[in-house]
């Protein structure tokens, strides 16, 4: 009983993946909003370093991941769950972010939104408002999802994982967080007692 008791308390990180576009912002946002816990977006991190933008692109996207992770450290430290809305583009990212859910006794679920119907990803994506650091078209797409060279695509080992399918016809943001609670409350037992189910 004190071992079930113990698991339930554990804060619960929900970690976002995917290409720009795919639905990740608008999916964090809403799982944050119906969980209500603490969402860490690198994109508020990043669009802070507007005025360093003349500096190495690399340098401000790796500054921007070590931000997150000190902020989220400090949030499971204080036995916060949490959701993190970055692409989780490279492996290092996420042996980053097991180290963390490690030293903070949390458990980690990724998330990886995808969008299978190209076109709507593709309309999604030129339809958003602009921003210096994202890409503004699809060929800009394009090109830095081959500058990926297939590293985004990596095992995550016993990580549970779910995959979401963005742009599935005739399913909205409220099926897609109910769906994703039911699989953290299936692969993680419930939620910490901090967070409401809603499953």
């Amino acid at each position: 009983m004190a071992k079930e008791l113990q698991e339930e308390r554990k804060p619960l990180v929900i970690a976002m993946k995917g290409h720009p576009g795919t639905g990740k912002s608008t999916l964090a946002h809403a799982l944050a909003s119906t969980l209500q816990i603490p969402l860490i977006d690198k994109d508020d991190i990043r669009d802070s370093t507007f005025h360093l933008q003349q500096q190495s692109s690399s340098l401000l996207n790796d500054l921007s991941y070590e931000a997150i992770w000190r902020v989220a450290s400090t949030q499971l430290l204080l036995g916060l769950s949490l959701v993190i809305d970055s692409p989780l583009s490279r492996r290092t990212h996420l042996d980053r972010l097991l180290s963390l859910s490690a030293s903070a006794g949390a458990r980690l679920v990724i998330l990886e939104c995808k969008s299978l119907d190209e076109a709507k990803w593709r309309e999604r994506l030129e339809g958003r408002e602009k921003s210096w650091h994202k890409p503004p078209s699809w060929e800009e797409l394009e090109k830095l999802v081959k500058g990926y060279s297939g590293c985004t695509e990596y095992d995550v080992g016993d990580v549970p994982k779910m995959v979401v399918d963005t742009t599935a016809p005739n399913v909205g943001v409220a099926e897609l967080v109910q769906s994703v609670v039911d699989f953290i409350a299936s692969c993680c037992g419930r939620f910490p007692t901090c967070v409401p189910c809603t499953s």
